[in-house]
């Protein structure tokens, strides 16, 4: 009957032939064992089918039942690793925690169902009821809280921690969910990051990463978006969008390729290829503004010579801005909530003066004004205008000039008149006065 062996109860360790070192304690406890070694078998029926299993561990009513030679097994609780045969190095705590598995090996479950489907899983941890109840071949898996990964089958991979994080996952792979209910609907979705409590709760895309709670919940096929802070991108639905802070993207749906950076960038619905960053202008004394480029490049506009090819002057490439129309306008609501005023052109009517004025979006549609660009064009006419001004305030100066020389001229000539004038008068006046002689004659 082998060495070392203790049987405690009716047909515990019965048909043991020369296994060693094996405890029996309960009804048919151990019951077929022949050669297995240094087995513990503990409640009725425990280890019941074990042959030439070692090393293995079973506490609770038909735990470990089925195991033949499976070895390094521990099973803690009725029905733990119950259908088990010949998996190896697996760890069941709870009722029917692994209760379905065959040959899955390196599976640790603790908790009531805990990997309660896995038949030939590996490597997998669950914690907490029902944790990866339904696995069946599903390997690398990670689940830890009530339900976590509850629906996962063959899906591998996968991380879940928090009460029913990543709970209807099937097939999916390569997911982190850490939080009440994050990644809740993902089912075939993979290579999803959900951080936060119902992060991704709606997902089944791949790709996304969100951070915080409520980010990104009403993704559902959308891809590659990347959501920071509490229900940033919301209502989201599109593919490849940032969402960073506080509500930041909240009201994008559908659109893709859009960034919401800041608390309260809300964004609006639809839209997309859309850059919104908060407080932009908070430098009050060195400020200088942000543009993208059709490059989706976040930068300043570089001026120095060192980045230039082709320079030469403005001269009449600048009069067609004398044909744009500036208007004033209010912003539809839900692009500027407040209605202030502005000032500015209309994109679709400064393409028509010069369509190089204008960017466009995806589409090829006139969306924005090159005001930079209006701006230099300005100073060109303002230049040539002044470079008029100067010469006709030279041509005035000439005149000035002209006349004020004939001025000193006839003044000279006139004074030269007087002067000859008053010498002809004195003259006369002396002619007067002189006595005459009269010659007589007689």
């Amino acid at each position: 009957m082998g060495a070392g062996n203790t049987a405690i109860g009716w047909e515990a360790l019965v048909y043991t032939t020369i296994g060693n070192f094996n405890t029996a304690n309960g009804y048919a406890a151990l019951y077929k064992n022949t050669t297995g070694n240094n087995n513990t078998a503990i409640g009725a029926s425990a280890l019941y089918k074990n042959t030439t299993g070692t090393e293995n561990t079973a506490n609770g009513f038909d735990a470990l039942f089925s195991n033949t030679t499976g070895t390094d097994n521990t099973a803690t609780g009725s029905g733990a690793l119950e259908f088990n045969t010949t998996g190896f190095n697996n760890t069941a705590n709870g009722f029917q925690a692994l209760a379905s598995n065959r040959t899955g090996g390196n599976n640790t479950a603790n908790g009531f169902s805990a990997l309660f489907l896995n038949t030939t899983g590996v490597d997998n941890t669950a914690s907490g009821v029902e944790a990866l109840r339904n696995n069946t071949t599903g390997s690398d898996n990670t689940a830890n809280g009530v339900q976590a990964l509850e629906f996962n089958t063959t899906g591998f991979y996968n991380t879940a921690n928090g009460f029913q994080a990543l709970l209807s996952n099937t097939t999916g792979r390569d997911n982190t969910a850490t939080g009440l209910s994050a990644l809740y609907h993902n089912t075939t979705g993979a290579y999803n990051t959900a951080n936060g409590g119902n992060a991704l709760f709606s997902n089944t895309g791949i790709q996304n990463t969100a951070t915080g709670y409520n980010a990104l919940y009403y993704n559902t096929t959308g891809a590659g978006n990347t959501a920071e802070g509490f229900r940033a991108l919301y209502h989201n639905t599109g593919s490849n969008n940032i969402g960073l802070g506080f509500n930041a993207g909240l009201n994008l749906t559908s659109g893709s390729g859009n960034v919401c950076i800041g608390a309260g960038v809300f964004g609006v619905a639809g839209e997309s290829n859309t850059t919104r960053i908060r407080n932009v202008y908070s430098s009050v004394a060195s400020a200088r503004a942000v543009y993208v480029n059709s490059d989706n490049k976040i930068g300043t506009l570089a001026s120095s010579r060192r980045f230039k090819d082709e320079i030469k002057p403005m001269d009449k490439a600048s009069k067609t801005i004398l044909a744009l129309k500036p208007v004033t306008f209010r912003y539809k609501k839900e692009i500027e909530p407040y209605g202030a005023i502005m000032f500015g052109l209309i994109a679709e009517e400064v393409e028509k003066v010069d369509p190089d004025l204008v960017t466009r979006n995806d589409k090829g549609e006139a969306e924005t004004v090159r005001y930079d660009a209006v701006n230099a064009m300005l100073l060109n006419e303002f230049l040539k205008e002044h470079r008029k001004v100067e010469e006709q305030q030279a041509s005035i100066t000439e005149l000035r000039n002209e006349l004020q020389a004939n001025a000193a001229r006839q003044q000279e000539q006139i004074e030269a008149l007087t002067a000859g004038l008053q010498k002809v008068s004195a003259q006369l006046e002396l002619k007067q006065r002189a006595p005459q002689t009269v010659k007589n004659n007689h």
